[in-house]
């Protein structure tokens, strides 16, 4: 087996420019440089928010570029996702290039949200500050169709026998407030279930959206400055609405706003032989250091 390397990985994205990568080649350069974990048969990359590990058909994604990878790495064995955030979100890619190792790694994380463990840690930043500084976000989530679009909905009182059928699921996220400033937060969020979309509609189930979350923080409407949750219905996606103050400290224009990434980093995943962990791309970072939150340094 080789050796495990814990280390800070390279900058994914400029600084001051939020844009996926173009190209296959661009994409490549930026997972090959951001290899934060390599021992035996498993390796963990942090990838940059906006790529999708399976994407659509003639889609840029992760999926696509794993055969080049590995073979930039000199591995010798296909490459299979153990374990990856969503598309939007930013942070540890678990790729394996043994079957029976996926399948224990599997197990691994399935066990450990069955003994009431949290195995994989994220960070957001979020437009607002949840009225408590801890808790837990449970809720019902489903698949809805709105128009040509299907959408994830909370669903906060579920019938049994919608559960049943499995037309909803119960979902559970414990959240941390690690630091607040100037009607923003960094969070700490830990999902004990898996559902698409589950952290940003989570967020806005505490009236605190996620920075960059253009799919559902229309939801969280605002009267004399006070949130309020919207139904999904008439809140059709558009990109995100900040006031002018918050845009000044984030030195954006209304027009980049829509190119403003979602700010949720899964940071830490623990593995049987102890966590590994990947530092927000600089974007983030940068968001931090620019709303006065902790961590744009040591994260």
């Amino acid at each position: 087996p080789g050796e495990g390397v814990f280390h800070s990985c390279p900058p994914l994205l400029a600084p001051r420019r939020w844009r996926r990568p173009r190209g296959p080649e661009e994409a490549l350069g930026l997972l090959e440089a951001s290899v934060v974990h390599r021992e035996g048969a498993v390796l963990a990359l942090s990838k940059p928010p906006g790529l999708p590990v399976l994407g659509r058909p003639g889609e840029l994604s992760l999926a696509v570029l794993l055969p080049a990878l590995r073979r930039r790495l000199g591995l010798p064995a296909e490459l299979h996702v153990v374990k990856a955030p969503a598309r939007e979100c930013s942070g540890l890619v678990l790729l394996s290039g043994c079957h029976r190792t996926t399948e224990e790694l599997q197990q691994f994380f399935t066990g450990a949200r069955q003994r009431g463990q949290y195995p994989a840690t994220y960070r957001a930043v979020t437009v607002g500050v949840p009225a408590e500084p801890e808790g837990e976000i449970r809720t019902g989530l489903c698949w809805q169709q709105q128009g040509d679009t299907a959408v994830v909905v909370p669903v906060l009182a579920p019938g049994r026998g919608r559960l049943a059928r499995k037309e909803v699921k119960n979902t559970l996220t414990r959240y941390r407030v690690l630091g607040a400033a100037g009607g923003c937060a960094l969070l700490q969020l830990q999902p004990k279930t898996a559902f698409p979309e589950q952290l940003p509609v989570h967020l806005t189930l505490l009236l605190c959206p996620a920075l960059g979350d253009h799919q559902h923080s229309s939801r969280v409407g605002k009267v004399l400055g006070v949130p309020f949750l919207l139904p999904p219905e008439p809140t059709p996606t558009r990109t995100q609405m900040l006031d002018e103050a918050l845009l000044q400290r984030l030195g954006l224009s209304p027009r980049q706003l829509r190119h403003l990434p979602l700010h949720i980093h899964l940071q830490e995943l623990v593995l049987p032989q102890g966590p590994i962990r990947a530092p927000p791309p600089p974007p983030f970072l940068r968001t931090l250091q620019r709303l006065g939150l902790p961590g744009h340094s040591e994260l």
